[in-house]
């Protein structure tokens, strides 16, 4: 096959202007015809790759220099040539071209279509295979977790203060007021705060060491199994909580314990990347706000179901739909990664650790050090240019604001200000209302009107004005207005998400996500410790609720860090913007097609 027999099959499939939008595809053919001819030459070189693949070639080489949107014929030919005969290579190549550029190139093609360009973000997201299922998932374990918010608090305050510290059995700790607290339900809570942030603490180091690796390997090996295997695992801890009060006399310790496995999958991360396999790089931060919103909703719910059990029926009820989630995920849960995408993860990273085909066995010594080196080495991402060291610090000085608040904010509002069960679920009914508006409604136009940059920067302002509110407050209505604006903080995680996805190759999403979230639990370990540490100190003043200025601190740090990213890699829309008449470059149409064309074949 000719270069030129080669270049008509290809153009055949759309016409001139829209195959040179799509990122030339007949410099692909012209790759073919190099590739063809050094096979000729003997080269040696692995399995030809679909087109799908050849796609991501394309767009590996804008992410290096945006514009330019051909691609180098020698980086093509280390994936393209077959290990087969000459002329059946040849005859593969036409085949695989005509096959796959079809779908490709008609894929691009629709993409640009004044009809496509019509079809709303919620119908390709409900038509798409993986995104929905993953967000019921989502609702269910916040309803599952988000139901219990309020229930371990009380009961590990309770088991701590009777084993620990003489407290009636038949008591509870809920029975008194601020004023008339026994001091053994004093010194329960602060074990039980305590407790908990040791357990932040080890849960977030077992993701600072695993999350890049799992996330890598879900690159190579896919995704579906992770996340089944990441639900087992969230199961423990609730287990633990029922056995605490069938049992009185179990340790508390247990639950904390048991807790602390759920950090060894890190769920939400492979979660962003299906994420990530499927939805155009355009729809990426409103499809993770709409993760964020099926939370939002189960934590919204999840309060009124708690009002109509006792603290061990919320327990069980708990328990049973992380268990029906598990099943639900065993049966109905498909895999979201192609195999092209996969196959090139493992191929980079046999490049990456030097391990191709015919060479020596490993020694077992080189075994063990590489897979003890990998989880760091993944990790190495994080510093790959200056942009991605500046995402690295702002994630982390956010993170740290973030764990705290979570840890450690039910804990303080129920001993200082005397929180009960309906106050929580006012609270929580707040977070999840404002979040489902703020995550579906409102992220996805602030998004388009503002760019990616300004919406983190706002959600940073909004996390550091929430702390200061939590510092100073000397009423449950203060903390209510806090947790409305805490709201709208809640935009920069999602957005961080689909920054840093889409400053990267499609084979390495699971890698990227990891890594950073592995940032952030570091940062979600040290976070509730440091402000357990000021809490010593401000616990006996006039303002015990000061520590919280040091989050708002760490905010202030994350925002500086947020507007000194720049325009051009942190905001898409700007970046389609600039590409002509507010649409994607070739580049970012070959990449997005390549997830629409699921879509588009159904």
């Amino acid at each position: 096959m000719s270069k030129d027999e080669t270049t008509t099959v290809v153009s055949g499939y759309s016409n001139e202007e829209k195959v040179k939008e799509y990122g030339s595809i007949q410099t692909m053919a012209s790759n073919v015809d190099l590739a063809i001819h050094d096979y000729s030459q003997g080269r040696n070189s692995t399995q030809l790759q679909n087109f799908e693949v050849v796609g991501k070639r394309q767009s590996h080489s804008c992410n290096k220099s945006k514009g330019q949107e051909s691609n180098d014929g020698t980086s093509f030919l280390s994936d393209s040539i077959s290990s087969s005969s000459g002329e059946e290579f040849m005859n593969n190549v036409g085949t695989s071209i005509v096959e796959e550029g079809n779908a490709s190139a008609a894929s691009a093609e629709a993409e640009n279509s004044d009809e496509f360009q019509d079809v709303p973000f919620i119908d390709f997201f409900l038509k798409s295979n993986g995104p929905p299922q993953i967000i019921l998932l989502c609702m269910l374990w916040s309803l599952a977790f988000g139901s219990t918010v309020g229930v371990v608090p009380s009961v590990l305050t309770d088991q701590y203060a009777k084993i620990y510290h003489d407290f009636p059995v038949d008591d509870s700790c809920a029975n008194y007021d601020e004023d008339s607290k026994p001091m053994s339900c004093l010194d329960g809570s602060s074990d039980a705060q305590s407790a908990a942030a040791m357990a932040s603490f080890i849960s977030n180091a077992f993701t600072f060491l695993t999350s890049s690796l799992v996330g890598s390997i879900s690159d190579e090996y896919g995704r579906r199994n992770l996340l089944i295997l990441g639900q087992f695992l969230a199961i423990l801890g609730p287990l633990c909580l029922v056995l605490l009060q069938i049992v009185p006399s179990t340790n508390p310790n247990l639950y904390y314990i048991s807790s602390s496995f759920g950090g060894i999958i890190s769920w939400i991360s492979i979660a962003l990347s299906a994420l990530s396999d499927v939805m155009p790089k355009r729809w990426r931060a409103p499809v993770f706000g709409l993760l964020l919103s099926g939370f939002s909703l189960g934590f919204a719910l999840s309060p009124i179901l708690a009002l109509g059990f006792s603290h061990l029926g919320v327990s069980v009820l708990s328990l049973c739909l992380l268990l029906g989630s598990f099943v639900y995920s065993v049966f109905f849960l498909p895999e979201t990664l192609s195999p092209a995408i996969a196959e090139e993860a493992r191929n980079q990273r046999s490049r990456d650790y030097h391990l191709h085909d015919g060479q020596e066995s490993e020694t077992t010594i080189r075994y063990v050090a590489r897979a003890i080196i990998r989880p760091f080495k993944e990790l190495s991402i994080l510093n790959r240019s200056d942009f991605f060291r500046l995402l690295s610090a702002l994630a982390f000085f956010s993170g740290m604001s973030s764990s705290a608040d979570q840890t450690l904010l039910l804990y303080y509002v129920e001993d200082r200000l005397n929180f009960n069960d309906h106050d929580v679920a006012i609270m929580f009914g707040i977070i999840g209302l404002l979040g489902i508006f703020v995550q579906g409604v409102l992220l996805r136009p602030l998004t388009l009107l503002l760019g990616e940059k300004w919406v983190v920067v706002v959600a940073f302002i909004m996390g550091a004005t929430t702390n200061t509110l939590y510092a100073f407050a000397p009423s449950k209505s203060f903390i209510f207005l806090a947790v409305c604006i805490s709201s709208f903080g809640g935009m920069s995680f999602p957005t961080i998400s689909a920054i840093k996805s889409n400053n990267v190759e499609e084979f390495e999403q699971g890698r990227i996500q990891g890594a950073l979230y592995a940032l952030s639990s570091l940062a979600s370990a040290v976070g509730p410790c440091l402000l357990r540490l000021a809490y010593q100190v401000t616990k006996d003043t006039s303002q015990p609720g000061s520590f919280f200025l040091v989050a708002s601190a760490f905010f202030v740090i994350a925002t500086v860090c947020a507007w000194s990213l720049p325009t051009d890699k942190a905001n898409s829309v700007k970046r389609r913007r600039d590409d002509g008449g507010g649409v994607e470059s070739g580049c970012d149409l070959a990449q997005d097609s390549l997830s629409l064309s699921p879509l588009l074949d159904g």
